[in-house]
Parts: structure tokens; C-alpha cells; sequence
């Protein structure tokens, strides 16, 4: 009988108790329960610790502003073979751990796995089209500038092995980097990461509404890709990648 790693997930919050709430039901639903549920607590003045305390799941604090410090912080948290993210808003489909495990167990040399996801507060037609091209994009342009697929935070995990290697590379200090962007640089070209078309959650639409929120997405990016260039830039990722 195959033995499955203990997945552990981290999700990061600040201010976002209704949200988790039904995060949280969702992975008591699982057809394979986590190891261990994870709620880095950023500062909320809300009630998420509580939601989350109120699930069993573990809350980590981190005083440090911004997702980078709150995910890393609960990376390092983690106790199982396997470090699995959601957001506070991801809604993980019934099979969403089972799936990590497998792969993961599967797959001895696969170092992490990103997944795709679904606007869930959009008409269904519009929620589709809107997160494919969405997702589509994000996935394309992360390859072309990483020299290999990107992690997506919503829905993706990583060996604890592998975050154990890389982790004095990331941002932690810096609340406008995009956290998940920047775990797959310092990955690198020479590591293993794949999408998984069926590591499905749902999502909510707002970090696509309105324009303020897009322009700061884009900032973000520009800025990950700023800082992680300077180390080794698209060329040289491309040059390994090819040659690994």
C-alpha cells in the first residue's frame, strides 16, 4: 500500500474571518485530511483567529505587514513532508489534498505543483472566461520570465525539504512583492515544478476588480521581477533550464 506525505497547509489572512470560514469548512470536507491547517494571522482586528482556533486549526502570528512575511512565516511553521498553500478566499475542491499527496508521492523528484482555479462570485460564463485568460496569462508570461512554470498562492505546495533550501531567498520584508512569484525564483531553473490542471479551488474575482487593484498587481509583478533578475537574469534562467 502506498504511504501518502502528511500535508500541512498554511494560509495566510489579515481581516478576512467570512472568507476563511468557508475555506476552512471546505478542507474539513477533503477526501484526505491535511496533517496540519496553518493560519498565519497578519494582524487582523477582525475575528479570523478566532474562525481559525474555532476549526482547529493552528494560528501563527506575524507582526510583519504583508504576505511574504505571514506565508513564509507559516512555511517554516509547517511539520509535514509537504507545505501546501491556499488564500484565505481559495475554496479547495473535495479531492484537493489527496491530489498533492499523490503527486507528490508519485513523483519523487517533483519539488513543487501549482494549481488553477475558478472565479466563483462571477456568472459562471464570465467566471470562466475571465480566470482562464486570467490564470492563462499568469501562467504563460511566469514560464517566459522564470525559464520555468510559476507557483500560483491560491492553489499550490512544496516539498518542506525543498522550502528548507530556498528559504533565506525569499522576500519577507517587503509587503509589495508577490510572495508566490518569488518562491518560484528562488526555486530556480535547475528544480522541478509542474500545473496540475486538476488542483482545482474557487476563487474570488477581487483581485481583478477595478482598476487601482489591476495597477498594483502589475507594480507588484514588475517589482519581483526587478529583484530576482538582478540575481540571475531571464537568459541565464533560460540557459540552465535548457542545459539542466
Amino acid at each position: 500500500m502506498r504511504t501518502l506525505p502528511r500535508i500541512s497547509v498554511v494560509i495566510p489572512v489579515r481581516d478576512d474571518a467570512q472568507a476563511l470560514d468557508a475555506c476552512l469548512r471546505k478542507l474539513s470536507r477533503q477526501t484526505v485530511r491535511p496533517f496540519e491547517v496553518l493560519v498565519v494571522d497578519n494582524g487582523s482586528t477582525d475575528a479570523s483567529a478566532r474562525v481559525a482556533a474555532a476549526h482547529g486549526a493552528r494560528v501563527v502570528t506575524e507582526g510583519r505587514p504583508g504576505i511574504p512575511a505571514a506565508a513564509a512565516t507559516g512555511y517554516d511553521a509547517a511539520t509535514g513532508d509537504v507545505i501546501a498553500r491556499l488564500d484565505a478566499d481559495s475554496l479547495p475542491e473535495p479531492q484537493w489534498v489527496e491530489r498533492i499527496a499523490t503527486r507528490i508521492a508519485d513523483d519523487p523528484d517533483l519539488d513543487a505543483v501549482s494549481g488553477t482555479g475558478r472565479f466563483t462570485d462571477l456568472h459562471p460564463i464570465a467566471g470562466a472566461v475571465a480566470s482562464t485568460v486570467y490564470l492563462g496569462a499568469y501562467y504563460l508570461m511566469g514560464h517566459l520570465a522564470l525559464g520555468h512554470p510559476p507557483l500560483w498562492g491560491s492553489s499550490m505546495a512544496v516539498r518542506r525539504s525543498t522550502w528548507c533550501k530556498v528559504r533565506t531567498s525569499v522576500a519577507r520584508d517587503d509587503a509589495e512583492i508577490h510572495d508566490d512569484l518569488d518562491l518560484a525564483f528562488a526555486l530556480g531553473p535547475e528544480r522541478r515544478i509542474i500545473v496540475d490542471r486538476h488542483l482545482r479551488v474557487g476563487v474570488s474575482a477581487r483581485s481583478i476588480r477595478g482598476g487601482a487593484q489591476l495597477i498594483r498587481r502589475f507594480d507588484r509583478a514588475w517589482r519581483t521581477l526587478r529583484r530576482n533578475w538582478r540575481r540571475l537574469p531571464p537568459w541565464e534562467r533560460w540557459r540552465r533550464r535548457l542545459t539542466r
